[in-house]
């Protein structure tokens, strides 16, 4: 093959799926869609679908779509909704639902670097119409990631990203949930970028959207100006 970190790429794949049998990892699936309308605005759409077992137990999957304003050059808002839905555990789609959610969300996004480094904060506000009646969520995400590799056409072809996300509400007990992840990314061509990495999540006293450790496997294309 001519290209060895690609391999890599498979290995580290392989080596996950021998390792869910042993630590019971679940499976995280993204596609990611964004259509650049120039270099301010850009419009997105994505779908995910979770497993608490390796590729068994299907419980969640979710849909979502909105646009992007790129307010300053280290500066984005983003203003999106989607469907989120949770299914009981202990099999794929188990019914009755844990959740059936209508969700709305603005965000803004501010990124700096230090150094090769990437750094970025995340905040984001829900309004979530939920199964269970209308609630309020906050989250903060801080990143640092790293591109790195033989730079063409503008771009490096490899990244490592490190991440952690909090997640609040406006009732008791305040703490919902963290999640922290580590992943890394491999950019074949300037609009595709493929992705593997591991995520922990942690849930505080909430039963919708369960779940532990995760395979995190990620397609995002990019199109447009």
């Amino acid at each position: 093959m001519k290209n060895p970190f690609f391999l890599t790429f498979i290995l580290l794949f392989n080596l996950s799926t021998a390792l869910s049998q042993s630590i019971n990892l679940g499976s995280w699936n993204i596609v990611n869609l964004k259509y650049n309308i120039n270099n301010k605005w850009s419009l997105f759409g994505e779908a995910q679908l979770r497993s608490l077992k390796f590729y068994d137990d299907f419980h969640y999957y979710e849909y979502k779509g909105g646009f992007n304003y790129k307010f300053h050059k280290n500066g984005t808002f983003t203003l999106g909704m989607g469907s989120y839905q949770t299914y009981r555990e202990g099999g794929d789609f188990v019914l009755p639902k844990n959740n059936d959610e209508f969700r709305i969300w603005p965000q803004i996004v501010l990124s700096e670097s230090l150094g090769k480094l990437k750094i970025e904060q995340r905040y984001r506000t829900e309004m979530r119409f939920t199964s269970n009646g209308y609630r309020n969520r906050f989250r903060y995400r801080l990143g640092v990631s790293l591109p790195f590799g033989t730079e063409k056409d503008k771009y490096k072809p490899y990244l490592i990203s490190l991440n952690n996300e909090l997640f609040f509400t406006n009732n008791e007990p305040y703490f919902e949930r963290n999640r922290a992840s580590v992943s890394f990314s491999y950019k074949p061509s300037k609009p595709v970028t493929l992705l593997v990495g591991y995520l922990y999540q942690f849930d505080y006293k909430i039963n919708d959207e369960t779940g532990r450790d995760f395979l995190q496997i990620g397609l995002f294309l990019e199109v447009g100006k």
